[in-house]
């Protein structure tokens, strides 16, 4: 008997997902709750277990394909009755018919490890892998030699003799398991395909290591073939022809070609959320240069008291927070449907963060409740996190308040765009050494400015400026804050 399993609710009203990699091929034999797909969503990338066991029979999509809720994702079969009805070939399937969505039957596949969980209930149960013949051979039912995968063909030379691979090699005619995203973003930004790897880990996990190994070692490939330059072949007539005139610089013509790019996942998400925001609220800008030295100062005498390091971005978050509870409308928010402003308990502080999927706002949930040092760890926790983008759902949703160190960047200031639904949104511009007025005489200070976008409906500029000019002066004197501790 088929079952479908069906692309579930992904909750935050997320409708749809684009298939980022398969887990399992048709005919592998999975258990339930095994992980079978790896979707992304505008919020996060999760990694789907399949509610039901048996054997693959179809796989309804491929790699960069969106599918939409309530869209069957794949069908198992019993695996009494797919023994009696499996085909003994790998069933072709055209190109146009996987662009038209028609289902994927491949027979001679792998299953992939259990990998990070999503969604799920019980524990995963590791598939085996099936024994490889050669570590650098020829996958079953292919003519086509696993080197060819890993070692980029080098055009217009030709080899003196074949290439051999070397026996240390890592690449396996299997699957491995894959755990970490940055492992497997490692291997794709280098052309390789981590679960093809044999893995140094437990069960055969794929480690970095086993990543930089397979790099060097394709690297060792390719530098070892010998190379034997042809030489051209020239036609007589063209030797009668005029040289060609050199096209001078500056005259050669631009690209016409037009690029279309769609906005889908993450981007549209953003889009979206931009487009109300300028759309619904009447912003305004407030902003502010600040002698920073002080800060600087504060922090190294802390580090000197505590032998811990804190960041100057977590200070001024500590300095934010503070000024939220002295200013709370501008931890706000706007219901326009009963026109009313609705005044957050708790403070979520949002950080803008730049990462390979786009801009995100990971939020520190109860920032209020934070010692200076548990704020500080939970922001250098979103800063590794932001190194792949890899945060769950639940850490970029709930913000009141957001946070957006745009100097990092390299630019001093800029109108903001407040993260709908808040009430504003405080930047922080690069801190650079410039000449500051100090006791009536010039010094070389460190400055920053800080600007502060926030919506006039819930507060006039008088509320704006007290806030501002508050996270100033704890800036420019960390100590005056021990006032509201």
């Amino acid at each position: 008997m088929a079952q479908n399993f069906i692309l579930p609710d992904l909750g935050e009203g997320l409708t749809e997902a684009e298939i980022v990699s398969w887990l399992v091929a048709v005919g592998d034999t999975i258990t339930i709750d095994q992980p079978v797909v790896e979707v992304e969503s505008a919020k996060s990338i999760v990694e789907l277990p399949s509610p039901f066991g048996g054997v693959v029979e179809a796989l309804n999509g491929v790699a960069g394909q969106i599918v939409h809720a309530g869209q069957v994702l794949l069908t198992v079969t019993d695996a009494a009755e797919a023994d009696t009805a499996r085909p003994t070939a790998r069933t072709a399937v055209s190109p146009a018919a996987i662009s038209a969505g028609v289902p994927v039957t491949e027979v001679d596949g792998s299953a992939s490890g259990a990998v990070l969980i999503g969604y799920g209930t019980s524990e995963i149960t590791r598939p085996v892998r099936r024994p490889a013949t050669a570590r650098f051979g020829v996958r079953s039912g292919s003519a086509a030699p696993v080197l060819a995968a890993i070692v980029e063909p080098v055009s217009d030379v030709t080899p003196a003799t074949p290439v051999t691979a070397p026996t240390s090699a890592s690449y396996l005619a299997g699957r491995s398991p894959v755990v970490s995203p940055l492992v497997r973003r490692l291997a794709r930004e280098n052309g390789l395909d981590a679960t093809l790897l044999i893995g140094s880990g437990s069960n055969a996990l794929v480690l970095r290591r086993d990543v930089e190994s397979a790099i060097r070692e394709r690297a060792a490939v390719v530098e070892s073939t010998p190379v034997v330059e042809s030489t051209p072949v020239v036609d007589p007539a063209a030797l009668a022809q005029p040289a060609p005139v050199a096209e001078p610089v500056g005259f050669r013509a631009a690209p016409t070609d037009d690029i279309r790019i769609p906005i889908t996942g993450l981007r549209r998400v953003v889009s979206e959320r931009m487009t109300v925001s300028r759309r619904e609220i009447p912003e305004a800008t407030v902003w502010l240069d600040v002698d920073a030295t002080e800060l600087f100062a504060a922090r190294d005498r802390l580090f000197e008291a505590t032998g811990e390091r804190f960041s100057v971005t977590a200070l001024i978050a500590r300095f934010t927070v503070a000024g939220l509870r002295r200013f709370p409308l501008l931890n706000s928010s706007v219901d326009t449907a009963s026109q009313e402003i609705l005044q957050r308990g708790a403070i979520n502080l949002g950080l803008a963060a730049q990462t390979p999927r786009g801009l995100m706002v990971p939020v520190v949930h109860d920032a209020h409740s934070l010692t200076t040092r548990e704020l500080r760890d939970a922001i250098a926790g979103i800063v590794t996190q932001a190194a792949d983008g890899s945060f769950p759902p639940s850490r970029l949703s709930g913000g009141t308040f957001t946070l957006n160190n745009f100097g990092a960047l390299g630019v001093d200031g800029s109108a903001a765009i407040i993260n709908h639904p808040e009430a504003a949104i405080l930047g922080i511009g690069r801190m650079i050494e410039r000449p500051w007025v100090v006791n009536h005489a010039l010094a070389v200070r460190t400055v920053v400015e800080l600007s502060l976008v926030f919506d006039h409906r819930v507060c006039d500029g008088g509320t704006a400026a007290g806030f501002l000019t508050y996270v100033a002066r704890c800036i420019e004197n960390p100590v005056s804050m021990l006032a509201d501790l």
